[in-house]
């Protein structure tokens, strides 16, 4: 995709890797174009994102032009201990995992109407971590207060996971996400995501598209 800067609200975030190609996080284009000025930008991968004109060479007559793409592998060391780190745990992404449905009654709601229910309880010894959380509506949230999944007689539709930090890139940035993009990251999931349980004619838990 070509933008001009008239059009820079509608350009969507840049994926950073590591020289290794492990993604590390989103970047502005602004941040992308000052990488590629500092020329520390060493390969980079899918469509053209936005095209930067400067000014005139006065020796060459020619203008200064710069490319930059939807995924970009910067120079600089190594993070591997990034990639293996747990994601933060939020509420967005959270939802975002779950894609909105209620993981008790199977139902799809907005970020508003959805909370946070720990599977086991806080109260009762849970952790506030990834595989012990999962979106839930206020009613079946209030239903199953402090009580077990057996002692009140609820089930999930799906066991709740800890993305790693590709899921975790392609959640938190759904709504701008290209293809491209999404498909980089996509190579790089877990393969829990396809054995998802199904609901209905949807997956319940694999990312947006």
């Amino acid at each position: 995709m070509l933008a001009t800067l008239d059009q820079f609200v509608r350009i969507p975030r840049i994926l950073r890797l590591d020289i290794a190609g492990q993604p590390l996080n989103w970047i502005t284009w602004q941040d992308a174009v000052c990488l590629y000025a500092r020329e520390l930008v060493v390969w980079s991968l899918g469509d053209l994102a936005l095209r930067i004109y400067g000014g005139i060479c006065a020796a060459s007559g020619q203008r200064s032009m710069i490319d930059v793409h939807s995924i970009i592998a910067c120079s600089g060391r190594i993070h591997a201990e990034s990639y293996s780190a747990t994601p933060p745990l939020s509420n967005k992404a959270l939802f975002a995992r779950d894609r909105n449905f209620c993981m008790y009654c199977g139902m799809k709601y907005s970020d508003s109407q959805l909370t946070r229910d720990h599977v086991v309880p806080i109260s009762r010894g849970g952790a506030d971590e990834w595989t012990n959380v999962a979106a839930a509506c206020r009613r079946c949230n209030i239903h199953k207060g402090d009580s077990l999944l057996h002692e009140c007689k609820m089930e999930l539709l799906a066991l709740p996971y800890t993305p790693n930090v590709a899921e975790y890139l392609a959640l938190t940035n759904s709504g701008r996400i290209l293809g491209d993009q999404l498909n980089f990251l996509e190579s790089r999931f877990n393969t829990i995501l396809s054995e998802r349980k199904d609901f209905g004619h949807e997956f319940v838990n694999p990312l947006p598209r």
